[in-house]
């Protein structure tokens, strides 16, 4: 043997080596012809398992009837039933029946590819199951032959079983019904919101009109609702919502130009129509009717699904107190309602109410009210935030200061002692945007303690007061409580309240500061059990008490400082003289749209909200003149409902007193607090003790005065009155009137006039 094979050989058995040391490793078990073997015996075992499930599995001979016939109950807090709804709303009607515009719109919208499918989107299916598998609920792609299966073959459980047989059975659906009698099946079993399945009872829900008559805009919305019916409905939806189905109206119609069904001028013709408001459902009527749709509303939130929940099978329990709705109700006709007389003067027929009450302990609400009612007035006034909440938003602006321990512009912390700077149009030091707000009827405080300037709801303090603790930290203080970011603009104005906000947020705001801080979430719908065939389940449901968003320090603060409003200020002629321990804010928005008071006592907070709405397309108007007065303020009919309700709810019982950790505020020890001057005097920094002197009474100049460029630092001492009175805080109305500033409304920068300039989106 030559060198050459001698070293040929020992190369070949070094190889041979080398693969016998391979296999006696991890490679005896894991070889790519094992692994490729593998994977093909799974895939011809699924694909037997598939064969198997589409062998076994039929095809229903009938619907899911199972929970049709059932209503959902409603009920009060104590057990008793408030309203049963149901029996589905339903009337199958022929494809030749449904305009064939219409037809192709809801393809358009759910499903371009329907007429070419085999009724299975496989990967929006597996799509699907996994996220079902993950615990996320219903994502993932249908095709109308898949929903049309689970609509009436199946029911709305997400599981995978249930998945699986959607699969097998739209397999064969396809290929036995054919393409028309699906599309027919879909359309008439499809829940379109307003208790309404199927087109039909749609067309007659949304357009009061039938079928046969829609048009192709009419069919692009209704075919729209499908994805969101609850959120999509032009009259409950909210404007994210309204935004969001005009643009999937336009998505659908968009797609017809695409599939050649709908011609690019045809498009262009086409204008997003309005449905009509709802039909009250029937067995409701009065507040029933607000409550019913408030609690599915916050059922739909908390993932219970739209079409499972209109089926049936639910009753419904509510924290609803049925002594404290009706005493809500009485309370309104007495000291609202009585006094309106639309007929005959026809700013009353502007006037609505709504009113929210809460138990702070529990977070249930106890009683609302939305407004006359079904169908006299569909929007809900209690739940509402489209006017302003105005100086009901002051007690924020201090919590935030206080819960950051903020200080004014020279340096002083920012307590109910400290002194500011209270005089008419004085303008705002420290900001980028130059701000100066008139006080209500242009009146003038000199400096005067944050205490008494809550007392009187005095703008130029807050105004100054919000840019010494930060807009923004205002705002973060304002969301932890429950108002709505989105609503609120970081400019100098929001000190004034100018944001939108509703009874119910309101309400919640105030009751943390009454829970010492805790998160008070208001919570209509206490249980909710879900039976079918005998079987019930309960739906784990939210807590109305969260976590500690402001220390209990400067949440009783708060409580002690409105104690005052009640006692000294501007709510003091309707709540002064109560029996038990209350505390609240006023509030009267710019041109008199919105009036407000939200007050409290150790049991019960309520806010309490009037709105000027035209009758005739609801725009916002002002409620000056309203029940034969002048201006109504915050301090009259709000706060005597408020106060009228709260006596009766409590049963005429004093209850306890505020349980309060503080050193501050009125319900700590009276505030003494300087004189107001016409004139600002130039003098040193705010003292966090104002100086002894009787309380002030703001008097309104004959001229403008020229507002001090202190920032902040008004006079240590008291100054002389001048063209003042002594007799005690003005009215600010007829109405009862909410003293000293209690508007809210802005002027620009410098002394200005003696009519407040407008804000942008103020009349």
């Amino acid at each position: 043997m030559g060198r050459a094979e001698a070293r040929r050989a020992r190369q070949g058995s070094a190889r041979r080596a080398k693969r016998t040391e391979k296999k006696s490793g991890i490679g005896r078990f894991f070889t790519w012809k094992k692994i490729l073997g593998a994977f093909l015996g799974m895939c011809l075992l699924g694909i037997l398992g598939f064969v198997g499930l589409y062998l076994y599995v039929d095809v229903p001979t009938d619907g899911n009837a199972n929970a049709k016939l059932q209503s959902n109950v409603y009920k009060y807090s104590d057990g008793k039933v408030m309203a049963r709804v149901g029996r589905l709303n339903r009337e199958n009607v022929p494809l030749s029946r449904i305009p064939k515009d219409v037809q192709r719109t809801f393809v358009a919208a759910e499903n371009k590819t329907f007429y070419q499918d085999s009724g299975v989107d496989l990967k929006g299916t597996l799509r699907g199951v996994f996220n079902t598998l993950r615990g996320q609920g219903k994502q993932g792609g249908s095709t109308i032959t898949q929903q049309y299966v689970k609509n009436y073959y199946l029911s709305q459980e997400q599981t995978v079983s249930r998945k699986l047989q959607e699969i097998v059975i739209s397999l064969k659906v396809d290929n036995k019904l054919g393409k028309d009698k699906i599309l027919a099946g879909y359309i008439n079993t499809s829940y379109y919101g307003r208790g309404a399945y199927g087109i039909q009872a749609a067309a007659q829900a949304y357009y009061r009109k039938d079928v046969d008559k829609l048009t192709v805009s009419e069919g692009a919305y209704l075919a729209s609702l499908l994805q969101a019916p609850n959120q999509y409905d032009w009259t409950l939806a909210s404007d994210a919502g309204k935004k969001r189905v005009k643009e999937r109206w336009a998505y659908t119609l968009d797609n017809m130009v695409e599939m050649h069904w709908l011609s690019p001028e045809d498009r262009a013709k086409q204008t997003f129509q309005v449905p009509k408001d709802p039909k009250p459902l029937p067995g409701l009527s009065g507040q029933a009717s607000y409550l019913v749709t408030e609690a599915k509303k916050e059922l739909f939130a908390q993932g219970v699904d739209e079409k499972q929940f209109e089926a049936g099978g639910w009753t419904v329990t509510l924290g609803i107190d049925r002594k404290k709705q009706k005493d809500l109700e009485q309370a309104v006709k007495r000291k609202l309602t009585d006094d309106l007389k639309p007929k005959s003067r026809k700013v009353d027929a502007d006037a609505q109410l709504g009113a929210t009450s809460v138990d702070p302990k529990t977070g249930h609400i106890v009683a609302m009210y939305g407004g006359a009612g079904y169908p006299k007035h569909y929007t809900n006034n209690a739940t509402r935030a489209d006017y302003q909440p105005a100086s009901t938003f002051k007690p924020l602006i201090l919590a935030s200061a206080m819960e950051n321990n903020a200080t004014t512009q020279s340096g002083v912390p920012i307590t109910p002692n400290t002194v500011y700077d209270g005089h008419n149009r004085r303008p705002v030091v420290g900001g980028d945007i130059p701000f100066a707000p008139p006080n209500e009827d242009e009146a003038q405080y000199g400096n005067i303690s944050v205490q008494t300037a809550t007392n009187n709801s005095v703008n130029a303090v807050f105004a100054q007061m919000g840019q010494d603790a930060g807009l923004e930290k205002v705002k973060q203080t304002a969301v932890s409580l429950g108002l709505d970011g989105s609503r609120m603009d970081v400019k100098p104005a929001m000190t004034l309240g100018t944001m939108g906000a509703s009874p119910l947020q309101m309400a919640g705001a105030y009751a943390t500061l009454d829970n010492h801080g805790k998160k008070v979430t208001p919570t209509l719908v206490t249980e909710a059990t879900h039976s079918v065939n005998g079987a019930e389940t309960k739906l784990p449901l939210k807590k109305p008490i969260g976590d500690q968003v402001l220390s209990r320090k400067t949440a009783d603060t708060l409580t002690s400082v409105l104690t005052g409003v009640v006692n000294d200020g501007t709510a003091s002629q309707a709540v002064k003289n109560t029996a038990y321990s209350a505390a609240g804010k006023t509030g009267t928005s710019d041109d008199n749209k919105s009036a407000w008071f939200v007050g409290y006592t150790p049991k019960l907070v309520t806010a309490v909200g009037m709105f000027g709405e035209s009758p005739k397309g609801g725009a916002q108007v002002t409620l000056k003149g309203a029940g034969g007065g002048g201006r109504v303020n915050g301090g009259g009919y709000p706060a005597r409902v408020w106060a009228d309700y709260t006596e009766a709810a409590l049963n005429g019982s004093t209850g306890p007193e505020f349980d309060l950790d503080t050193t501050f505020g009125a319900g700590v020890a009276p505030t003494p607090t300087p004189t107001p001057s016409d004139t600002p005097s130039t003098s040193p920094s705010p003292s966090d003790k104002p100086s002894k002197s009787p309380s002030p009474t703001p008097s309104k100049p004959s001229s403008p005065a020229s507002p001090s460029q202190s920032g902040g630092r008004p006079s240590g001492g008291p100054s002389t009155p001048t063209g003042g009175t002594t007799s005690g805080p003005p009215d600010g109305g007829t109405q009862g009137g909410d003293a000293g500033g209690d508007t809210a409304g802005a002027g620009t920068a410098g002394t200005g006039g003696n009519k407040p300039n407008s804000l942008p989106g103020f009349n």
